[in-house]
Protein backbone atom coordinates (compact mmCIF):
# COMPACT_ATOMS: atom_id res chain seq x y z
CA UNK A 1 0.00 0.00 0.00
CA UNK A 2 1.55 3.62 -1.01
CA UNK A 3 1.14 5.02 2.57
CA UNK A 4 1.11 8.49 0.93
CA UNK A 5 -2.29 7.90 -0.39
CA UNK A 6 -5.41 7.61 1.98
CA UNK A 7 -7.10 3.87 1.88
CA UNK A 8 -10.41 3.96 0.80
CA UNK A 9 -11.02 0.95 3.44
CA UNK A 10 -9.78 2.92 6.09
CA UNK A 11 -12.80 3.19 9.05
CA UNK A 12 -15.01 6.61 8.88
CA UNK A 13 -14.27 7.07 12.61
CA UNK A 14 -10.02 6.58 13.62
CA UNK A 15 -9.42 6.31 16.82
CA UNK A 16 -5.79 8.27 18.87
CA UNK A 17 -3.49 7.15 20.98
CA UNK A 18 -1.72 8.94 23.56
CA UNK A 19 1.20 8.19 26.10
CA UNK A 20 2.00 10.25 28.64
CA UNK A 21 3.64 10.63 32.28
CA UNK A 22 2.27 10.15 35.41
CA UNK A 23 4.59 9.42 38.48
CA UNK A 24 2.25 7.08 40.45
CA UNK A 25 0.42 4.53 38.51
CA UNK A 26 -1.92 2.79 41.50
CA UNK A 27 -3.17 6.95 41.74
CA UNK A 28 -3.43 6.82 38.44
CA UNK A 29 -5.84 3.64 38.27
CA UNK A 30 -7.72 5.44 41.13
CA UNK A 31 -8.40 8.46 39.40
CA UNK A 32 -8.54 7.06 35.55
CA UNK A 33 -10.46 4.32 36.21
CA UNK A 34 -12.41 5.08 39.29
CA UNK A 35 -13.35 9.04 39.07
CA UNK A 36 -13.30 8.83 35.27
CA UNK A 37 -14.06 5.26 34.88
CA UNK A 38 -11.90 4.00 31.96
CA UNK A 39 -11.77 -0.11 31.87
CA UNK A 40 -8.14 -0.47 32.20
CA UNK A 41 -6.01 -2.51 29.74
CA UNK A 42 -2.67 -3.99 29.71
CA UNK A 43 -0.09 -2.98 32.01
CA UNK A 44 3.24 -3.53 33.10
CA UNK A 45 5.84 -2.31 36.53
CA UNK A 46 6.41 1.30 34.84
CA UNK A 47 2.92 1.76 32.46
CA UNK A 48 -0.75 1.05 32.13
CA UNK A 49 -3.59 1.45 29.20
CA UNK A 50 -6.49 2.95 29.70
CA UNK A 51 -9.73 3.06 27.70
CA UNK A 52 -10.34 6.58 27.15
CA UNK A 53 -14.20 6.65 26.25
CA UNK A 54 -12.93 4.50 22.90
CA UNK A 55 -9.35 5.86 22.83
CA UNK A 56 -6.14 4.77 24.03
CA UNK A 57 -4.10 6.39 26.44
CA UNK A 58 -0.58 4.81 27.67
CA UNK A 59 0.53 6.24 31.34
CA UNK A 60 4.08 5.77 31.87
CA UNK A 61 6.00 6.20 35.00
CA UNK A 62 8.01 9.59 34.44
CA UNK A 63 7.98 13.25 34.81
CA UNK A 64 5.10 15.20 33.94
CA UNK A 65 4.88 17.49 30.80
CA UNK A 66 4.97 21.30 31.74
CA UNK A 67 2.13 22.65 31.19
CA UNK A 68 1.48 27.08 31.98
CA UNK A 69 -1.60 29.06 31.64
CA UNK A 70 -1.41 30.10 28.13
CA UNK A 71 -4.45 29.52 26.09
CA UNK A 72 -6.51 31.96 26.09
CA UNK A 73 -10.19 30.55 25.75
CA UNK A 74 -12.77 33.70 25.89
CA UNK A 75 -11.43 35.50 28.87
CA UNK A 76 -9.67 32.53 30.77
CA UNK A 77 -6.62 31.48 30.50
CA UNK A 78 -6.47 27.52 30.09
CA UNK A 79 -3.12 25.21 31.06
CA UNK A 80 -1.30 24.73 26.96
CA UNK A 81 -0.97 22.13 26.44
CA UNK A 82 -3.62 20.05 26.98
CA UNK A 83 -5.49 17.08 26.04
CA UNK A 84 -9.50 15.86 26.07
CA UNK A 85 -12.38 14.71 24.27
CA UNK A 86 -15.57 15.42 22.75
CA UNK A 87 -18.47 14.02 23.86
CA UNK A 88 -22.40 14.23 23.37
CA UNK A 89 -24.04 16.70 25.81
CA UNK A 90 -25.73 13.69 27.77
CA UNK A 91 -22.39 12.17 28.41
CA UNK A 92 -20.76 15.02 29.13
CA UNK A 93 -23.17 16.19 32.15
CA UNK A 94 -22.81 12.44 33.42
CA UNK A 95 -18.82 12.91 33.62
CA UNK A 96 -19.16 16.47 34.79
CA UNK A 97 -21.36 14.94 37.62
CA UNK A 98 -19.18 12.18 38.52
CA UNK A 99 -16.08 14.96 38.53
CA UNK A 100 -17.72 17.16 41.03
CA UNK A 101 -19.22 14.64 43.14
CA UNK A 102 -15.41 13.26 43.51
CA UNK A 103 -14.51 16.72 44.61
CA UNK A 104 -12.83 17.64 40.87
CA UNK A 105 -10.79 21.22 41.31
CA UNK A 106 -11.56 22.33 37.99
CA UNK A 107 -9.31 24.77 36.18
CA UNK A 108 -12.24 25.95 34.17
CA UNK A 109 -15.74 24.49 35.75
CA UNK A 110 -18.40 23.31 33.79
CA UNK A 111 -20.08 26.13 31.56
CA UNK A 112 -21.50 26.43 27.85
CA UNK A 113 -19.50 28.95 25.46
CA UNK A 114 -20.96 29.73 22.13
CA UNK A 115 -24.57 30.01 23.63
CA UNK A 116 -26.89 30.13 21.22
CA UNK A 117 -24.46 30.33 18.12
CA UNK A 118 -23.09 28.01 15.32
CA UNK A 119 -20.35 25.45 17.58
CA UNK A 120 -22.19 25.81 20.98
CA UNK A 121 -20.45 23.60 23.17
CA UNK A 122 -20.17 23.10 27.22
CA UNK A 123 -16.60 22.78 28.20
CA UNK A 124 -14.86 22.12 31.32
CA UNK A 125 -10.90 21.79 32.41
CA UNK A 126 -9.38 19.63 35.01
CA UNK A 127 -6.06 18.19 35.74
CA UNK A 128 -5.33 14.67 36.41
CA UNK A 129 -3.82 13.72 39.71
CA UNK A 130 -0.41 14.60 38.21
CA UNK A 131 -1.13 17.67 36.61
CA UNK A 132 -1.62 17.04 33.02
CA UNK A 133 -4.28 19.35 32.32
CA UNK A 134 -7.75 17.83 30.15
CA UNK A 135 -10.61 19.37 28.96
CA UNK A 136 -13.91 17.58 27.52
CA UNK A 137 -16.28 19.28 25.20
CA UNK A 138 -19.66 18.26 25.11
CA UNK A 139 -21.84 18.87 22.25
CA UNK A 140 -26.09 18.10 21.83
CA UNK A 141 -24.83 16.51 18.16
CA UNK A 142 -22.00 15.86 16.76
CA UNK A 143 -22.14 18.09 13.47
CA UNK A 144 -21.74 20.94 15.60
CA UNK A 145 -18.19 20.04 16.46
CA UNK A 146 -16.79 22.07 13.73
CA UNK A 147 -19.26 24.61 12.98
CA UNK A 148 -18.08 28.35 12.10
Amino acid sequence: MNLSTPSTTLPARSLFHFAFHVTDLNEARRFYGGVLGCREGRSTDTWVDFDFFSHQISLHLGTPFPTARTGRVGDHLVPMPHFGLVLLLPEWQALADRLTAAGTQFVLPPQVRFAGEPGEQWTMFFCDPFGNPIEVKGFATLDQIFAA
